[in-house]
């Protein structure tokens, strides 16, 4: 099995449990006057509403430099919110010059008040050594704390460090445990990884038929290394009945996702389909398209 790495979610991706927290107010054409001028008097709660709007475009023009400016005004009086938001804007570099130090810094003071994606974001930062000396024990800890608080970030990356012993004693048990915690909240690359652990009996009593439904669950979400294993275990009939239909099936999906062996996934669907008469093979074909029809203009759930 290769090396874990973790693949979670960006920084840029809008904090939801901050928002609900702060609900923004502004009126149809800009921003509630009042608001405006409770934030100027220094209130920081009214300040951090002012920067959501400007961060959203929500009634005004969009503007990222105004948003951390409102943000930063918060975040000195020690607003958790704007805290976390500011220093999610230094790492990402948006209204603000690019700076993983003074990232850390933010994300750290909310990140110590329990806000589990400043959690997950300060763990990332120490996995990879942006803006603090790399420290797999440190991240550890800090992805632990956002993994018992449910963020699925936090425990995908969790079990990643588990697989690989990095920060943590190897441990697959743990691993399959934090996979499974993200893979049932909808992250496919949790599917993915709890599905090779279940083939490879890693941690998990090694069982073919799990192995084959997580790897169907991350397979309808566009997964394309999930498919092409779907496909290998229909075209061997592992964990599944063989189906050669089937197993085009999902080779055809894979080909056109990113998968890390195009040339592989290629050869394999075209043994596939070989097995098929050509009556089959075009009504397969037809379910692929249709597949993509129904797909197609849905984004891939994180």
């Amino acid at each position: 099995m290769p090396k874990f790495r973790c693949l979670a979610e960006s920084f840029s991706a809008v904090l939801l449990i901050l928002c609900m927290a702060v609900a923004l107010s502004a009126q149809s054409k800009g921003i509630d006057p009042t608001l405006l001028a409770n934030a100027n008097a220094g209130d920081a709660e009214s300040q951090v509403r002012v920067a959501f709007a400007y961060e959203d475009g929500e009634d005004v023009e969009q503007n990222y430099s105004i948003a951390a400016a409102w943000y930063q005004k918060a975040a000195d009086q020690g607003f958790v919110i704007a805290q976390a938001r500011l220093g999610a804007l230094y790492y990402i570099g948006k209204g603000v010059e690019k700076d993983d130090v003074l990232a850390a810094i933010w994300l750290q003071k909310a990140a110590e008040q329990n806000v589990a994606r400043s959690q997950w974001n300060l763990g990332y930062l120490y996995e990879h050594g942006k803006g603090v000396t790399k420290d797999y024990s440190k991240a550890a800890t800090w992805y632990q704390k956002a993994a018992e608080q449910g963020d699925v970030a936090g425990q995908l990356c969790l079990a990643f460090l588990y697989s690989n012993g990095s920060g943590v004693p190897q441990d697959w048990a743990r691993a399959a445990v934090w996979f499974r915690r993200a893979a049932e909240q909808g992250n496919a690359d949790a599917m993915f990884n709890l599905a090779g652990l279940y083939g490879e009996g890693r941690g998990v009593p090694q069982d073919y038929a799990q192995e084959a439904a997580w790897l169907r669950k991350a397979a309808d979400q566009s997964h394309a290394e999930a498919q092409y294993l779907l496909g290998l275990s229909y075209m061997t009939g592992r964990g599944v009945t063989r189906d050669y239909a089937k197993a085009y099936f999902w080779m055809d999906l894979a080909a056109s996702g990113n998968t890390h062996r195009p040339d592989e996934v290629a050869k394999d669907r075209d043994d596939s389909a070989s097995h098929l008469s050509s009556a089959r093979l075009l009504q397969t074909q037809k379910r692929v398209r249709k597949w993509f029809d129904e797909h197609s203009a849905k984004p891939t759930p994180q």
